[in-house]
């Protein structure tokens, strides 16, 4: 789209900070340490968005272990790397290396097994993995799986601002990717001191922003380093503004449209019902996963 044809972004309602989360500090696979920030507790709250991982070290020990093979069943996976290399391979027969900007999505579908390890000695690893539920007629459809490069993510350049938009639309850019049931806004701001940016969003999509740099204000509330601020859905609003601190600032922001049905889960299976989470156990302990 040309940007000439683009109508200027405007939102006159801005939704407020409902709340600011602190991650916990957890580990995951054979032994990577992570900041769980997105937990179990917060699914219903933040559908159609099941859990979020941050991960930052430059410890080799942190992360060597990588995630060996494991099985999921009826969500997406979404990692996004900011360094470092993660290889995944999986029993469908993808394989991919994401490399620093770049994403891995994956569509477990009716169920897959895969390995995501570093492919690195040293140096740093940073990144984030979001968990995306599926609706319930999709739950069992075919696993998928797409490696995007770096260059592959479309940006949007304001004054000050840098989107890269990984999933939904921003300012008449299109993200790499794109979901009917779910409409995942999934955008990597990058944003100069005092800049501001403004994203329009329908009041009842479910967002959120984790800020991993700086910090930001959003209606008033200071959002600082390493918390993830949920924002309310406030009757009315038609968006979301935000600026950066005196140093700039770099966040994840996260939205989409809330499936509002049940979720049952057991570890890495979510379902809509216990009996459908018996059926995927069984079906792993059978090696019927993918």
């Amino acid at each position: 789209m040309n940007a000439d044809t683009v109508p200027p972004v405007t939102v006159t309602t801005p939704r407020s900070v409902e709340r600011l989360v602190q991650g916990q500090a957890t580990s995951d696979g054979a032994g990577v340490k992570l900041t769980r920030v997105l937990t179990q507790n917060l699914q219903r709250r933040l559908d159609p968005f099941l859990m979020l991982d941050a991960f930052a070290t430059e410890n080799p020990g942190d992360y060597i272990g990588g995630f060996p093979d494991h099985p999921h069943r009826g969500f997406e996976t979404v990692s996004y790397m900011l360094q470092g290399r993660l290889r995944h391979r999986d029993s469908a027969g993808h394989e991919g290396l994401a490399v620093p900007g770049g994403v891995q999505w994956m569509t477990a579908g009716r169920g897959i097994v895969h390995s995501e390890m570093p492919e690195q000695q040293d140096g740093a690893m940073e990144g984030f993995q979001l968990w995306l539920n599926l609706p319930a007629r999709s739950k069992m459809i075919a696993p998928w799986y797409r490696d995007i490069a770096p260059a592959e993510i479309p940006e949007w350049q304001g004054e000050g601002v840098l989107a890269r938009v990984i999933a939904g639309a921003t300012h008449g850019v299109a993200g790499a990717m794109q979901r009917e049931g779910t409409e995942p806004l999934y955008l990597d701001l990058h944003l100069a001191p005092g800049a501001a940016f403004e994203q329009p969003l329908p009041a009842a999509h479910n967002a959120f922003v984790y800020v991993y740099r700086g910090e930001l204000a959003m209606a008033g509330t200071l959002v600082p380093r390493r918390r993830m601020a949920i924002l309310a859905n406030t009757p009315g609003s038609d968006g979301v503004t935000l600026q950066a601190g005196s140093d700039g600032a770099r966040a994840i922001f996260i939205a989409g449209r809330p499936l509002n049905e049940p979720i049952a889960q057991v570890g890495p299976f979510v379902m809509n019902t216990q009996q459908e989470i018996f059926e995927a156990v069984q079906d792993f302990q059978a090696g019927r996963l993918g």
